[in-house]
């Protein structure tokens, strides 16, 4: 194998400034930016009630199962396709949850297991029809929509189920305990954040080398340690500021590892590729060897387990199950998806992209209701919000 470095074998290097390299990459930095000014914005409006600890702790918490199921909402888009379901597959599975536990006396990992499994099953019958029958994947979910809606409403007899057993609540209203031992102060929210920015941090710079060793565009090294120095700031102050209030909430923990998985599934793996070329051109990627059906059942199988434990983590956060839960979710998650930079046409989006989009929705979603703007102004601003980044991302493919 060659180990001589770029410069040994004369390959050229990329001589970009800060400027031009943003301009090139504005899909990828311009949401990162949005979302630091709208945070910044109504911190100032809210008198500082947006960063504190308290409030920190409910955004995450309400905005958990949206960021969850962006994830598997990122890949149903990048593939070509759309899935309306999700919000009713949330509902559905959360009040089997509760029927399970409540009703039916099973206990909490039995219940969790077979509501996720619950989940993958009607993914799989969705995307059997969308990726073997060729039916579109919008009236499929559609009547997916519909059809859970109405199981749910049947299986809870319109009624709302609950509460849960202690120890199913602590998914969602959990947090990782102390083990420093630590009164007042949590040590290990801001141990646990420090092992994460070093871990970023050692993945970045080995990700850079590589892309440098096989002279791959990179950034300008001095935009890349700003990034880099940038996100370590914001990650610790974070946990600090989760520290001195309960700790780090054991959804995000579980939101952490869900999007560091997708992260490498997306860019380090064969299945992440295909599915982008298989958003980007089905009929090449057939011909190219690759199993287009069946990767797209696979995507509606993984986004139905997603939404079955979004499913799980809300009616855990509310402690009882209602024919209503899930109303207009799937709304928050394609919008998260899109405002994330995703393309409408397939074959082009992030799993950072989608995370900050749906940290968007869900800043403006919080800070709108400190302010006590009404939740049908509230709507109206998503709605042009949503455009806006749409027509944004239609604009700069043109370019």
């Amino acid at each position: 194998m060659d180990t001589r470095t770029a410069d040994e074998l004369h390959v050229p290097q990329q001589k970009t400034s800060w400027m031009e390299f943003v301009k090139a990459h504005f899909r990828d930095y311009g949401m990162l930016l949005s979302l630091l000014v709208i945070m910044l914005f109504f911190q100032v409006v809210t008198d500082g009630t947006l960063l504190r600890p308290l409030n920190l702790t409910n955004l995450v918490l309400q905005n958990s199962y949206i960021v969850i199921m962006a994830l598997g909402m990122l890949l149903v888009i990048v593939a070509g396709h759309i899935d309306l379901s999700v919000g009713s597959i949330v509902g559905f599975v959360g009040g089997l949850a509760a029927m399970m536990m409540v009703r039916w006396g099973f206990d909490p990992v039995t219940t969790t297991i077979a509501c996720l499994i619950v989940g993958g099953l009607i993914g799989a019958a969705q995307g059997y029809w969308v990726a073997y029958f060729k039916v579109p994947s919008f009236i499929v979910t559609l009547a997916g929509m519909l059809v859970f809606k109405g199981l749910t409403l049947a299986l809870l007899g319109g009624m709302s189920v609950g509460p849960f057993p202690v120890v199913f609540q602590r998914l969602s209203s959990g947090f990782i305990p102390e083990v420093f031992g630590g009164e007042g102060f949590n040590y290990t929210a801001l141990f646990l954040g420090a092992a994460s920015v070093a871990a970023i941090i050692y993945f970045s710079f080995r990700s850079r080398a590589n892309q440098l060793k096989h002279a791959v565009e990179t950034a300008p090294f001095g935009l890349f340690l700003f990034k880099n120095g940038l996100l370590a700031v914001l990650v610790v102050a974070f946990c600090y500021l989760m520290a001195t209030y309960r700790g780090l909430p054991n959804v995000l923990v579980i939101m952490a590892v869900l999007i560091a998985l997708y992260a490498f599934v997306t860019n380090r793996t064969t299945i992440g590729r295909r599915i982008y070329a298989l958003g980007g051109n089905e009929k090449a990627a057939k011909l190219s060897g690759i199993k287009t059906e069946r990767l797209t059942f696979l995507t509606f199988v993984n986004m139905g387990v997603l939404a079955g434990l979004a499913g799980l983590i809300f009616a855990a956060r509310l402690n009882t199950a209602t024919p209503k839960a899930g109303l207009g979710f799937e709304l928050d998650v394609i919008a998260a998806v899109f405002i994330g930079g995703a393309s409408a046409t397939g074959g082009v989006g992030k799993v950072t992209g989608a995370v900050i989009g749906a940290f968007v929705m869900g800043v403006m979603n919080n800070g709108m209701s400190i302010l006590g703007i009404g939740i049908d102004y509230q709507q109206v601003i998503k709605g042009l919000v949503l455009l806006a980044a749409v027509s944004l991302d239609v604009y700069n493919r043109k370019k």
